[in-house]
């Protein structure tokens, strides 16, 4: 491989040479068995005679370091030498003091013996072969086109796709224009925050609700005030009249996981006009409701232009991909392309285009049929257990629609301790506090079941009673 070596004057080149090679052994950049580049071309390349080079390589040959192959070259012996860097003397740059707040979470590598953790869909229900074929014809010089950037924020054809698709399923009202394609909802969110929010910018959230748009406009110095919920959603009389943005999932409250009257929709559409605020309505659970009347998107009711419609194929297709949308108001819409251009140029041109044949084949319908009728009979296995079993300890909150629900504790025990005493054998759960920050609640479990086989549901509900 090549090998960055940095000479500093004409003086002692060889052990200029022989010291950085061997401190990118021992930091571990350089690995056992990596070869180095032959004496010639590292010559060459440093404008040095290759006998500096060649002496450096056997001082590293007689210490251990090294060893050379007849015929193959230079490699690092497998001799364990590998201990992190030391640490630069000086203290280096400090983040902004609202980074010692927002910290990302470690990576998430174990594998429950029973998942009941929240907005994973069962990977073994996605159409692999499905998608392998249509991302596959991708990948051909003809259907890719420029190597290059393109410039473009969203794949027309999948633009076009997106708004049949969700102008039928959701009676969102948008044209292929409206659409922009991003990196998922979070994205979306984080481009909605760079064109709204400022500095001291009062952004309201629900309370309990997902941290990570109140931490993304946390970051860009927002204000963020807590509003809470009921039984029929965000409570409008508590937002706050100076709070300029309103992030809201009227579809499927998370974590809680009622819906949004529609009472309070319209309320929220009046106090948004009266107020000049914008709405962000992240429809995230949408698809996946087992029974009851749809519920009417904020975005189809608007008619002023207050509300920023997000999507995402997270929970429908597979996390991983990372895929979502957003649909703005007009006024909006140049600055909103003009963020995603500054903040990643465009999302994978062969994933956009895989996804539109995935939409216009039926293949996303036919999806997401076979996926509900799965999600609602493990849905109906919880609260059947619940009930039957837990009716002394939990009381479920209603919910009828997505891929978790919750669940109250009747006398307020130490959720964060439950869920600690549950993965210590083997069940992942969620506690409902962790999801509140700006005042005191009930608490409670959030339990996902896009994860779990419905045959694993009663023993893994049975083992998370014990620790209760």
């Amino acid at each position: 491989m090549d090998f960055h070596v940095s000479l500093l004057g004409r003086e002692d080149l060889t052990g200029q040479i022989y010291q950085q090679v061997k401190a990118a052994i021992l930091d571990g950049r350089l690995r056992a068995g990596d070869a180095l580049p032959p004496s010639r071309e590292l010559a060459r390349r440093l404008e040095v005679a290759r006998n500096t080079v060649s002496t450096a390589y056997d001082r590293l040959i007689a210490e251990g370091f090294v060893a050379a192959r007849t015929g193959s070259g230079t490699f690092v012996r497998a001799s364990g030498f590998d201990r992190p860097p030391e640490p630069a003397d000086a203290p280096g740059p400090r983040p902004r003091d609202v980074w010692t707040d927002i910290t990302a979470p470690p990576p998430d590598t174990s594998t429950p013996e029973f998942d009941f953790r929240v907005g994973i869909p069962d990977g073994r229900l996605f159409p692999f072969a499905t998608w392998r074929r249509l991302l596959a014809r991708q990948f051909t010089l003809g259907r890719i086109g420029s190597l290059g950037h393109d410039g473009a924020a969203s794949y027309p054809p999948l633009a076009a796709a997106l708004a049949r698709h969700i102008g039928v399923s959701r009676a969102v009202r948008a044209t292929a224009d409206d659409v922009l394609v991003t990196n998922g909802a979070q994205q979306a969110i984080d481009l909605i925050g760079r064109v709204l929010v400022g500095p001291g910018t009062v952004v309201a959230v629900e309370d309990p609700g997902y941290s990570g748009p109140r931490h993304l406009f946390a970051s860009l110095g927002a204000e963020v005030v807590g509003v809470p919920v009921d039984n029929e959603g965000l409570i409008v009389d508590a937002l706050p009249h100076s709070a300029r943005l309103v992030y809201v999932t009227p579809s499927h409250q998370f974590p809680l996981g009622m819906p949004m009257s529609l009472a309070r929709r319209t309320a929220l559409l009046d106090w948004a006009e009266q107020t000049g605020a914008v709405v962000i309505e992240d429809d995230y659970d949408s698809e996946f409701r087992f029974w009851g009347r749809p519920i009417e998107p904020l975005q189809n009711l608007d008619r002023t232009g207050r509300v920023v419609y997000v999507g995402s194929l997270s929970k429908v297709l597979m996390p991983t991909l990372r895929l979502g949308f957003l649909i703005a108001p007009p006024s909006l819409r140049p600055a909103l392309r003009a963020a995603k251009y500054v903040s990643d140029w465009n999302s994978s041109r062969p994933l956009q285009a895989a996804l539109a044949e995935f939409i216009d084949e039926g293949q996303l319908a036919r999806h997401i049929r076979r996926t509900r009728g799965e999600y609602q009979a493990r849905h109906e296995r919880i609260v059947s257990v619940l009930r039957t079993s837990f009716g002394d300890v939990l009381e479920p909150v209603p919910a009828a629609a997505g891929l978790h629900m919750s669940a109250y504790l009747l006398d307020d025990r130490d959720d964060v301790a439950i869920r600690s005493r549950a993965r210590e054998i083997g069940v992942n759960v969620a506690a409902l506090t962790p999801f509140r920050r700006f005042g005191p609640g009930r608490t409670g479990l959030v339990i996902g079941y896009g994860a779990i086989q419905a045959t694993r549901i009663e023993e893994g509900l049975r083992r998370l009673r014990a620790c209760i």
